[in-house]
């Protein structure tokens, strides 16, 4: 199921949203500017590496292994992939900014994207394969949303049709789809040597669940009711 678009109000412009989109992209049009081992050396140098964390712990420099764990957050492996992701964050984000404020927004979204990579490094332990995405802290935000504004609509395209539908059930849906996911790679009999970093949407969107709910609304913040 792909999101269109929502029907939630919002009150005030979301400007930390556009900010973190603008960035996105920024960033993706840099990766488009490299080639050849250039752009592979960026990508394993900001792409979050579990394997580096063991190299950190056996005296190597820091910065190569815990830098990626925030700058990996703003690559992306291609621009399906970015389109995908800033969607959501479009989709999503500017509510949960509303509710949140703008710095608190901002220091949600890092947090959550922080605990997601942590959730991937602790599934993928010793693994030289880079990690890139704004996803987990994405799907922070789509744990907030799925709280705050579980009956607003969601306009969703699945297979050949388009239908509103709440957004309890579009994001519980996206959830349980990466945890089944998860489990069953760690099920598996055949170890993975890339592909989508479940375990990183799973972390992300529980990290977003509990923080909305330790974090205060902003002042003047009206609810959604359907």
């Amino acid at each position: 199921m792909i999101p269109i678009r929502d029907d939630a109000p919002r009150s005030t412009t979301p400007f930390v949203n556009y900010f973190l989109i603008a960035l996105n992209v920024l960033v993706f049009l840099f990766q488009l500017s490299l080639t050849g081992r250039a752009l592979a050396s960026f990508d394993v140098t900001f792409g979050l590496v579990p394997a580096r964390v063991d190299a950190w712990l056996s005296g190597a420099p820091a910065a190569p292994a815990l830098v990626p764990f925030f700058s990996s957050m703003f690559l992306h492996a291609d621009v399906w992939h970015l389109i995908f992701n800033m969607w959501w964050l479009a989709i999503f984000g500017d509510n949960v900014e509303d509710h949140l404020g703008h710095f608190r927004y901002l220091l949600f979204y890092l947090a959550t994207g922080l605990v997601a990579n942590l959730t991937h490094f602790i599934f993928n332990l010793h693994s030289p394969v880079p990690a890139v995405g704004a996803s987990g802290a994405i799907a922070g935000v789509a744990g907030a949303y799925f709280l705050l504004f579980p009956s607003a609509r969601v306009l969703t395209w699945f297979v050949f049709f388009v239908f509103w539908l709440p957004a309890w059930l579009v994001l519980g849906y996206w959830f349980v789809l990466q945890f089944l996911s998860g489990a069953a790679g760690l099920l598996s009999a055949v170890p993975q040597s890339g592909g989508i970093a479940v375990w990183a949407h799973v972390g992300g969107f529980i990290c977003g669940l509990a923080l909305i709910k330790l974090l205060p609304a902003r002042r003047q913040y009206y609810s959604y009711e359907s």
